[in-house]
């Protein structure tokens, strides 16, 4: 008798063992998918969507529904998706508004911190600062002694975005002041740089890459931890003598709070199969000028905590709202 037992025991054991994922994730998913996007269509972060949508939809054969939910500094959808049910079936495809939020808009109803299980990050890619061809500077240094000389006059794609929160703690470290021009999205910023009604834009390698090949905007830095390939010549904050002067466009997948661990490892293996496709990567890193990371929950929790506490300390210390 005790015999059969532990043969019994010991075949659950094997079985398990062998057993990659448990039966839920196994069987996982168990109807459409639904990513849910904080922006209206067309932004850099519903196109990132649209990609994993369409790259899981062929991998699961299930129908993946990309939900728009823009409004409030992307609050609004940000809470949709921290208030669905944590059963696999609804994420989170965001960017690096997610990390502000909690300084930005004070009285949200919900935690980010609490109510994500962090999935991955897709990929990331640095702001860069460009002038127009007419302005004279072609440096960091000659930028702020510009600065300390007179005003001048920088475009953004939006109040609390990491573009501005970066310029506001770059000039405040350096003792200068720069006029903000807000812009809502990166289009109208991306027209008024170029017609030369404002000195400089800071905005994603993405935004401004057209502009940049085409002459009409000149790169002075790159914000990043390294130069991008198609940004060979343009140095790194680092290279230019202001290691702190970091930011980064991001994209990554949350999953809501209390979603099984074994169903967000899946989510994550699937999201990393669908943009390390050779056509998708090369999307990614040529189209978006961006890196890939793909590199799991724990390093996204860690690189959210140091997002969070950056931007954090930048918005209060300013006194930054929303638009």
């Amino acid at each position: 008798m005790q015999l059969r037992v532990f043969r019994r025991r010991l075949a659950l054991a094997v079985a398990t063992v062998a057993m990659p994922f448990p039966p839920r994730a196994q069987s996982w998913p168990a109807s459409p998918l639904r990513l849910v996007v904080p922006f209206g269509p067309g932004g850099s972060t519903d196109a990132m969507g649209r990609l994993l949508a369409t790259g899981l939809q062929q991998r699961l054969g299930v129908p993946v529904i990309v939900e728009n939910r823009g409004g409030a500094a992307t609050s609004q959808g940000t809470e949709l998706a921290a208030r669905a049910a944590p059963d696999g079936q609804t994420w989170l495809v965001t960017s690096d508004s997610f990390a502000v939020l909690p300084a930005l808009i004070p009285t949200l109803s919900f935690d980010i911190q609490r109510d994500f299980a962090p999935a991955t990050l897709i990929a990331s890619a640095p702001n860069v600062i460009a002038v127009h061809p007419s302005r004279p500077w072609r440096n960091l240094a000659e930028i702020l002694a510009a600065a300390r000389s007179g005003a001048l006059s920088y475009a953004s794609t939006g109040n609390g975005t990491t573009g501005h929160l970066a310029m506001t703690r770059f000039a405040a470290a350096n003792g200068v002041t720069m006029a903000h021009a807000a812009y809502r999205s990166g289009g109208p910023a991306l027209n008024d740089a170029v017609a030369g009604h404002v000195d400089m834009i800071i905005g994603s390698a993405a935004l401004l890459a057209p502009m940049l090949a085409a002459d009409r905007l000149r790169p002075v830095v790159q914000l990043g931890p390294a130069r991008l390939p198609a940004l060979s010549q343009v140095p790194t904050s680092a290279e230019a003598g202001f290691s702190d002067f970091l930011a980064e466009t991001w994209w990554g997948v949350l999953a809501p709070a209390h979603t099984p661990a074994p169903l967000v490892a899946r989510m994550v293996a699937e999201v990393s199969a669908v943009f390390r496709e050779e056509r998708t990567a090369r999307l990614i890193t040529e189209g978006q000028h961006a890196r890939l990371r793909l590199d799991g929950p724990a390093s996204m929790q860690e690189f959210l905590a140091r997002q969070i506490a950056t931007w954090g300390a930048v918005i209060r210390e300013h006194r930054i709202s929303a638009d």
